[in-house]
Order: C-alpha cells, then sequence, then structure tokens
C-alpha cells in the first residue's frame, strides 16, 4: 500500500528491539495535533480530538465494522500522537480499510463526527 493512501496514518514496520513482543510487528500512527485541522474539527463537535480521542473514536468504528480486529491491535496512544501496534500486515490492512474512509479526509470525518453523540465518548 502507497504511503499516501494511508493519510492521516503513517504505517511502518518495528524494529528489531519489539520482536520480542510478537503483536508489535507494524506500528500504525498520526501525530493528531500536526494533522490540519483535524483538532479543530474535533473540538466543534465537542471531542478532545488528542491521541486518546482518536483511539476511541477509532475503537468504536472497529466494534461496530471489524469486532475481532481488536485482537490483532495494542494501543499506545498519549497526548498529540495516536498510535496503535499490530501483529501482521492483514491487521494493518484491515485496520486501513475500516478507518480511511472516515479519517482519511476532513469531510468524510466531519460526517461521522457530526453524527457521533459526545454523551458515547469520554474524551
Amino acid at each position: 500500500m502507497a504511503e499516501s493512501s494511508t493519510f492521516p496514518f503513517e504505517v511502518y514496520p518495528i524494529e528489531d528491539v519489539h520482536l520480542k513482543m510478537q503483536n508489535r510487528q507494524f506500528g500504525i500512527q498520526a501525530p493528531v495535533g500536526e494533522v490540519d485541522g483535524y483538532y479543530e474539527l474535533f473540538e466543534e463537535y465537542e471531542f478532545g480530538g488528542n491521541g486518546p480521542s482518536w483511539a476511541e473514536h477509532i475503537r468504536f468504528i472497529l466494534e461496530e465494522k471489524d469486532e475481532e480486529l481488536d485482537e490483532h491491535l495494542e494501543y499506545d496512544e498519549e497526548g498529540d500522537t495516536f498510535l496503535v501496534y499490530a501483529d501482521s500486515q492483514v491487521a494493518v490492512d484491515r485496520f486501513l480499510k475500516h478507518v480511511l474512509p472516515i479519517f482519511g479526509t476532513k469531510k468524510s470525518l466531519k460526517k461521522y463526527l457530526k453524527q457521533a453523540d459526545p454523551d458515547n465518548f469520554s474524551e
């Protein structure tokens, strides 16, 4: 998958320092504070817009679309960074398949956030 098609996420293989952690074969990361206009969009609809907020929304999306994928992901988000580890390329592809149609553009993210109920999220 071409890197530009993963926006706003960067996907990268994990270096050997994590090889003993088999669930950390790939990282999927987004510098949420640096993605132009995304933080403000989250705030406009009364959501946090930080890394934990992205994780909460992405977990919600994946729970609806591919509930079993969660077994292949390990979230490690904080502050202005969203980070999730995947245990295989297949898990990365499934993640991107479900999340990119929503997070891939401001227009699609706005459509999603507009209908999301802030009462269902803590961030």
